[in-house]
């Protein structure tokens, strides 16, 4: 069986076909500057055998670029499918499902009648997918559709811990709670720490570091999430490449009063022009902060000491959580490439039972065990595979 997942940004389109006979990836890639005014072209890039090319491309919607997408996994010499049958089913990451969607659904009329009432839960994400579906349905309409939400994984939190201290009747009109990110990646890092504990999943505590871009934490129980850093939106919890994370609500009220801003702009700051970037004033990321850092840039140091503090205050609380940890795991474009930054990021905690292994700190990707024999808690650097995941779940939807 093969499957194709899709994964939409709203100028973008990530995309993998995997055999799942072995898991196999056959070829992947993205498009990128779909519907962008940029000096720089839109194009799309296609890897398959270890090969990359990257061709400079119109990229008007997100329709064209499935239909360049298909067209490169067709292509007699570079292709890896001699007709688009093959494709037994696509897999869509979704970020927000809502209050509606709890678990991987197939695509029908109704279904997407009921998704388009959540595109307010994530609205700079939510209608990036819905016009990738919308492509893959003009494109290959005859082809099963999953949803896969990033949301379903977190639906195991207790009422305690998703429930914000507002009035109750704001969760009862609006379903407003926590509702998470990242769940595909947590889940797949659940199940692979397991087998490298050499236990089941439903015997396992865990703290799951997603650091990248985007990051969130999630606290890990018998194989359940029982807690994240993440909210009612991805704008909450760690600090970001470009969102704020976790912040003072009336320090929204203070700034827009004193700039004279609208919600919308004050949104808009929050999400794009806060975090890592905001603090640094020149980049949201990590590579380049620690360039310049070690240049003696101090605002691009103290936004890296601010990752790591937030990172440590959630690894804190989630162990308090827990009660006990079996693993920290750290994966993501940070956490599997920046040794260094996971260090402060867990700086101090020896006297909890968490001693770092100091030879890792180099610039190169790393995976296994980073942390001491004598640490009573291990630390483990799990390479994450969202893609896979969503596959898995896609086949499973799809032959039930």
């Amino acid at each position: 069986m093969k499957i194709l997942v899709i994964n939409c940004g709203s100028s973008s389109l990530k995309y993998q076909l995997i055999d799942m006979k072995n898991d196999n990836v056959l070829a992947s890639g993205r498009c990128d500057r779909i519907g962008v005014k940029s000096i720089d072209k839109p194009f799309i890039e296609y890897k398959k055998d270890g090969k990359k090319t990257r061709d400079e491309v119109e990229l008007p919607n997100h329709t064209v670029a499935f239909e360049l997408v298909m067209k490169y996994l067709l292509d007699p010499e570079k292709g890896v499918i001699k007709d688009v049958s093959e494709i037994d089913a696509i897999g869509h990451r979704i970020v927000h499902g809502g209050p509606n969607f709890t678990k991987t659904t197939v695509v029908t009329e109704e279904v997407m009648k009921e998704y388009n009432t959540s595109i307010e839960y994530a609205p700079l994400h939510n209608p990036a997918h819905l016009q990738g579906i919308n492509a893959c349905t003009k494109i290959m309409p005859n082809t099963p559709q999953v949803l896969v939400f990033d949301t379903a994984f977190h639906t195991t939190i207790p009422e305690y811990a998703a429930l914000y201290a507002i009035p109750y009747e704001y969760y009862e009109k609006y379903a407003i709670k926590r509702y998470g990110a990242h769940g595909s990646s947590h889940k797949f890092i659940a199940e692979e720490a397991a087998k490298q504990l050499g236990k089941k999943k439903e015997e396992i505590n865990i703290i799951s570091c997603h650091l990248g871009n985007g990051s969130s934490i999630a606290a890990i129980k018998g194989g359940v999430c029982i807690d994240t850093s993440m909210g009612l939106t991805p704008l909450e919890g760690l600090i970001m490449g470009t969102r704020s994370g976790d912040l003072d609500p009336a320090v929204l009220e203070f700034i827009m009063r004193k700039e004279n801003l609208s919600i919308s702009e004050m949104m808009t700051i929050l999400n794009k022009k806060s975090g890592l970037l905001g603090i640094s004033q020149v980049t949201g990321d990590v590579r380049d902060l620690k360039v310049l850092a070690s240049e003696g840039n101090k605002r691009a140091e103290l936004a890296i000491d601010m990752f790591a503090y937030r990172v440590k205050k959630y690894i804190g609380a989630y162990m308090a959580a827990l009660g006990h940890v079996d693993a920290i795991i750290f994966e993501g474009g940070i956490g599997e490439h920046n040794p260094d930054v996971v260090n402060k990021c867990v700086a101090g905690l020896e006297p909890l039972g968490i001693v770092f292994d100091s030879s890792h700190n180099d610039d190169e990707q790393y995976s296994g065990v980073i942390s001491k024999p004598e640490s009573k808690i291990k630390m483990i650097v799990i390479p994450t595979n969202e893609e896979l995941e969503i596959a898995k779940e896609t086949m499973e939807a799809i032959t039930k």
